[in-house]
């Protein structure tokens, strides 16, 4: 019996170049999920404004953070799965899928069918729900197996923000380099989303409402934005960090419409003045690094910070192929699993 795991991240483009990044933009950018208003306004908005103008653009980005063997998104998270089908032995067949671009979910997919999986696991590498991400990947899978002749036993992983197996390999890599006398702040900068996003998902009404996300329970438990604020109380929390120590953020806004709050870049550019100089910066909202991560806040918000008088800015980087991280995903997708339990290895395997 076999079991297929497939890893699914968000997407890269194949190459940097223009072509590449205008396809991938196209893709991504036509999720409803994404940009969600109606098809015919969104098509003309992403195809006649937004990748046309954007992709030469990110182009240039992209390769500046381009490694040998291609995006870090995509290096990285073909690292974990080399590493999680070795934790997982020959029981699992293990593959990497990108909601947009290659290696597709639909590749992944097809491979297990080849194989006669008896199930199918997807795991959405989003430590946090959002529609756009965990959801989208919900609905490609489901697109994607819905005309098979046989489907197999078919489940999704839930949200990891506040599993130890994701939140403990953050903390001891933050003090590694973590000293009260080096850094006046630690800066934890989630993905922003549009607030109509949080409210469309909302059923109590209250959401984003003043306060509303300080507190972590049943009234807003699937909220993106209540995720995130509970992701950095934990890692916080088990720092030891007093709440003047810490800060929580969101980046990566567009257009005129309100992205969820406080803003990254305000925040950070107002600091030095208030005396806050030298910052350690991560988001756990990504478990690789990024566009989004090693260039915008690396090295966007690095400048901004200095550019507003701060003296020292410094990236975590995230956990990529970290073992410890990958050793615990392991373990949580066994735990899945349809396999007997006696069968499933101890959870400090190496």
């Amino acid at each position: 019996m076999k079991i297929g795991v497939l890893l699914v991240n968000l997407g890269t483009p194949d190459s940097f170049s223009v072509p590449d990044v205008r396809k991938y933009l196209r893709q991504f950018l036509m999720d409803g999920r994404v940009i969600d208003i109606p098809v015919v306004p969104r098509f003309m908005l992403v195809n006649g404004i937004i990748a046309p103008l954007r992709a030469p653009k990110s182009a240039k980005v992209y390769k500046s953070v381009w490694l040998k063997d291609g995006s870090p998104l995509k290096v990285y998270g073909l690292k974990l799965e080399e590493i999680v089908q070795n934790l997982l032995g020959d029981q699992f067949i293990v593959k990497l899928g990108m909601r947009y671009q290659s290696p597709s979910i639909e590749k992944g997919l097809e491979s297990f069918k080849a194989a006669n999986v008896a199930q199918i696991i997807a795991v959405p590498l989003f430590p946090q729900y959002a529609s756009a991400t965990n959801g989208s990947v919900f609905e490609e899978v489901t697109r994607v197996i819905q005309n098979w002749q046989t489907i197999p036993e078919v489940s999704f992983t839930s949200t990891f923000f506040d599993k130890d197996f994701f939140i403990q390999p953050i903390v001891n890599q933050i003090k590694e380099v973590y000293q009260a006398e080096k850094f006046d702040k630690i800066l934890f900068t989630y993905h922003g989303l549009p607030e109509r996003h949080i409210r469309k998902g909302d059923g109590s009404g209250k959401c984003i409402s003043e306060g509303c996300c300080a507190n972590f329970g049943a009234h807003n438990q699937f909220c993106y934005r209540a995720q995130c604020f509970q992701t950095t109380k934990i890692i916080a929390q088990k720092l030891g960090l007093e709440e003047d120590k810490y800060a929580t953020t969101f980046q990566s806004r567009l257009g005129r419409d309100p992205w969820i709050k406080p803003y990254t870049d305000e925040v950070i550019s107002s600091w030095p003045a208030k005396g806050i100089k030298r910052v350690l910066a991560l988001s756990p909202s990504f478990v690789s690094d990024c566009l989004e991560t090693t260039e915008e806040i690396g090295e966007e918000y690095k400048e901004l910070f200095e550019k507003s008088g701060g003296e020292h800015w410094e990236l975590l980087p995230c956990l990529n192929d970290n073992m410890e991280w990958s050793k615990g995903l392991a373990n949580w997708i066994k735990e899945k699993s349809i396999l007997p339990k006696q069968n499933t290895a101890s959870p400090h395997q190496d």
